[in-house]
């Protein structure tokens, strides 16, 4: 047992020197120690010469013969059925911002543990070495054959909704920019709850969203298809308003549905009389005499990362009732780890070709659902990540629109 006693001993002091790192020395060990978050497991053993025949040739042919003669029933033979590509360019990574796709991999690479830990969906991180939207796109559908799903992952904005729309528009499988979908989701299920809480009916909220990237546009617009009809974003500079200049060709369609007053003006202008706040923006740029300007019982969701628009003392403070982060070390935690498995299983075990409006609706629902409502609270309107009902919940929600 000399062996043991040794390997325990190993473990024993790499504990006692983890004790003494700092988180990000701890983080980065650990990923030297895993040299890769993810590794293949054969499901097919090959122990003989019949085990060899089978899983290789002659025997695959058979399967390839079906397949040839049947496409679809690729889902039945491969690991196309349970499989997605997690892609992504590495030119919006994080808080990182565009560190290419060589960094980028540890971040896919934990994505495609996320999916396998939560929602038992394989994934594949893919990085891609070019961020040439043509490029990109071509590579995607030249790949798509081997995955039952895409999952576009930290690509920047605007490219991320021409990239994801014309892939939409091209494959037979579900592609989702969770960086946009995801957020919106999550988002909206604490809103659902939030509004509950305070007693405000969505009819005569007025909502501002600070910040017009992939995540702040995806939010506005599932709010506005959820029923919120007076939305106004912001930016940088303040109000997007038809005059705003400088603005995207999908910031400019926004100002078309949003802000129907037309009103100009600043963050502070915006947030004057307004019911809910989300931002995913930047950090500390939410006063408490902005809080205190927003109408009573106000909802913030204050989730730039890792320093949130306002932290949430500050916001309670000042006369909010309702305050969601994007960090799990305060109450009401915005994850998008509560949806993204979920909404690929379902899609997966349903065989859906797209992720649609109504399936991220009834996502958000379902989420919502899972906090009753006797235990709803000001600090208690999402369920929490590791809440084992959630992904099960998210699937049924999607399969259920899947005909």
């Amino acid at each position: 047992m000399e062996w043991y006693d040794n390997e325990q001993d190993e473990i024993k002091q790499s504990r006692i020197r983890r004790d003494k790192m700092t988180p990000s020395e701890t983080a980065l060990q650990m990923h030297a120690n895993w040299n890769g978050k993810i590794e293949t497991t054969a499901k097919a053993h090959v122990h003989s010469r019949e085990d060899l025949a089978i899983a290789y040739t002659p025997g695959v042919a058979e399967p390839c013969k079906e397949i040839a003669k049947e496409r679809n029933s690729v889902y039945k033979y491969t690991m196309k059925a349970n499989t997605i590509a997690v892609i992504s360019d590495g030119s919006a990574v994080l808080g990182l911002g565009n560190i290419g796709s060589y960094a980028a991999l540890p971040v896919m690479e934990g994505k495609a543990v996320l999916f396998k830990e939560f929602g038992n969906v394989n994934a594949i991180p893919i990085c891609l070495d070019t961020q040439d939207t043509e490029e990109i796109i071509q590579t995607i559908i030249n790949i798509a054959p081997a995955f039952g799903g895409i999952n576009l992952e930290d690509i920047s904005a605007p490219r991320c909704f021409e990239i994801e729309e014309r892939l939409k528009e091209r494959l037979d499988i579900p592609v989702f920019h969770d960086d946009q979908h995801g957020t919106a989701i999550v988002v909206l299920a604490g809103i659902i709850n939030a509004l509950k809480v305070t007693g405000k009916q969505k009819e005569s909220c007025r909502v501002v969203v600070n910040g017009a990237g992939s995540a702040g546009i995806a939010i506005t617009k599932l709010l506005l298809t959820y029923g919120f009809p007076n939305i106004t974003m912001c930016d940088i500079n303040g109000i997007l308003s038809k005059n705003t200049p400088n603005l995207n060709d999908m910031q400019q369609r926004m100002t078309e549905i949003t802000n129907l007053e037309e009103k100009e003006g600043t963050l502070a202008d915006a947030l004057s009389g307004a019911d809910i706040f989300v931002g995913v923006s930047a950090p500390n740029i939410v006063t408490e005499e902005m809080v205190a300007s927003m109408n009573h019982n106000a909802i913030l969701f204050a989730m730039a990362n890792p320093i949130p628009e306002i932290l949430p003392d500050a916001a309670k403070k000042a006369g909010a009732q309702v305050v969601g982060t994007g960090r799990s070390d305060f109450p009401n935690q915005v994850n998008n780890v509560l949806a993204f498995p979920g909404i690929f299983r379902g899609a997966l075990e349903g065989r859906a070709t797209q992720i649609t409006e109504e399936m991220k609706l009834a996502a958000a629902h379902a989420i919502a659902a899972l906090v009753k409502e006797e235990d709803l609270s000001d600090t208690n309107i999402l369920p929490e990540a590791f809440d084992p009902r959630v992904t099960d919940a998210v699937s049924s929600a999607v399969k259920d629109l899947i005909s």
